[in-house]
């Protein structure tokens, strides 16, 4: 499904029912289980992405790319798409694709890169709302071990809850090489055996389908920020949202 598409799905009572996942896990305290995502759900990694970008651009001298702003990723991921916005012609954009993609990935894993994220708009807030409920907080992302500090770091200067070991969580792949999916659907094993998990949220289409599947009484909260952009359809109810500002 195209983004725009998921966009369509936002209701108007939408920040309704986030205030209802605060009340059933202030109800539940304790025995309560909240699972966020990071890339996309709390934080927004344009920023990141067009650092990179503008690096490559500054080493191979590519002025357009240089100047790029994380405005330019305009579906998250796709980096030809970013690379024209940028202004970059047609043909350019084909010659350095490859060699742009190898100089991303050897960067965009690492805790160097990741402290530029931005906190998605009430994203630092609504962790506080949920720990103040009672209940366990858990992020749970497909980044890995090695960028622990930096996710730690860029949680802090935002103002989100930070992990703990106890109340709160940050579960990561063991290394980078390990397939997201298949780790997420074994996370989710691991958050049922915590507790009651309350609400799940997540950007990707296929993730918040495996908690809808994993967990039918928890409320699904689906990011419509940006995703990879596999070609799937989400469960019926799941539930999209904007972001966490929940106003007055």
């Amino acid at each position: 499904m195209a983004y725009d598409d998921f966009k369509k799905r936002i209701r108007d009572d939408w920040r309704d029912t986030l205030r209802s996942i605060l009340e059933r896990a202030r109800s539940q305290g304790s025995s309560a289980v909240l699972a966020f995502d990071l890339d996309s759900t709390l934080f927004d990694n344009r920023p990141r992405q067009a650092r990179i970008l503008r690096e490559y651009g500054a080493a191979r001298s590519l002025a357009v790319l240089a100047a790029c702003e994380p405005h330019h990723w305009v579906t998250g991921w796709d980096m030809k798409e970013a690379m024209r916005a940028c202004g970059l012609e047609d043909a350019l954009v084909e010659s350095h694709f490859a060699e742009a993609r190898r100089f991303w990935a050897e960067r965009f894993f690492t805790s160097d890169y990741c402290v530029d994220d931005e906190a998605i708009d009430g994203a630092a807030s609504f962790t506080h709302e949920v720990v103040a409920t009672g209940a366990r907080l858990v992020y749970v992302t497909g980044r890995h071990e090695a960028m622990r500090e930096g996710s730690v770091s860029c949680m802090r200067r935002h103002g989100l809850v930070l992990p703990d070991d106890d109340r709160v969580l940050l579960v990561m792949k063991p290394t980078l090489a390990e397939d997201d999916d298949a780790f997420k659907r074994e996370a989710h094993a691991r958050l049922g055996r915590l507790g009651s998990v309350v609400a799940a949220f997540d950007n990707e289409p296929t993730h918040a389908n495996d908690y809808r599947r994993k967990f039918p009484e928890a409320t699904v909260i689906h990011l419509a920020t940006d995703h990879s952009g596999r070609p799937v359809e989400l469960l019926d109810g799941v539930i999209s949202v904007p972001h966490f500002a929940l106003g007055s």
